[in-house]
């Protein structure tokens, strides 16, 4: 993966505008959108087929841009986060519960949303310009991942406004993790 791919004009004039994109993430390739954008999410669901109660893994740049999503967290969950995203292991999503019904284009009715902070610099000075993007597996509902950005374009087409070729990805998903208001964890998927 070329982690220069990432610092594209393009692709920040894209999302900041509303687009929809095919990039490589820190984990697979990814159908990614301003995730504080209504419409672009929708779009998103609509483009791949993704059953609509299901909540999309969000990217952040930084964990203060949790309290853009209506979440305060207390010191001990800080204190994990800090933890998960501050290792060199897996990519790590936690996710946290979000109880704003404003956000319920991102939430789905489960009152829960899942971050993912990087641990690549490039990406994450990307969505430092972009804003947090909500990152689903670029393929359609219930068919493989997305391995090269050609396979993308065969689920995708034109649906999509820039595709950004990071080369093949074999990468697996993140492991995902409920955090609790105590601290505890709960492991979604390994």
């Amino acid at each position: 993966m070329k982690e220069d791919m990432w610092d594209n004009q393009e692709l920040v004039q894209v999302l900041k505008s509303g687009g929809v994109a095919v990039m490589p993430t820190d984990t697979i390739y990814g159908i990614v959108g301003q995730a504080r954008n209504k419409a672009t999410v929708e779009r998103i669901y609509k483009i791949r087929k993704r059953a609509p109660d299901k909540p999309c893994i969000i990217l952040i740049s930084d964990e203060s841009e949790l309290g853009n999503f209506s979440i305060t967290l207390s010191g001990v969950e800080r204190e994990k986060l800090a933890t998960y995203w501050g290792n060199g292991d897996r990519p790590t999503s936690v996710v946290l519960d979000c109880p704003d019904e404003a956000l319920s284009y991102l939430h789905r009715g489960t009152y829960t949303l899942a971050f993912r902070k990087p641990h690549v610099e490039q990406l994450r000075a990307l969505l430092a310009k972009t804003g947090p993007l909500v990152a689903p597996s670029a393929n359609i509902e219930k068919f493989p991942p997305s391995n090269t950005v050609d396979d993308a374009k065969n689920y995708f087409g034109d649906a999509v406004d820039l595709y950004i070729d990071g080369g093949p990805i074999r990468g697996q998903a993140s492991t995902v993790m409920k955090l609790h208001p105590n601290g505890s964890l709960s492991i979604i998927r390994k």
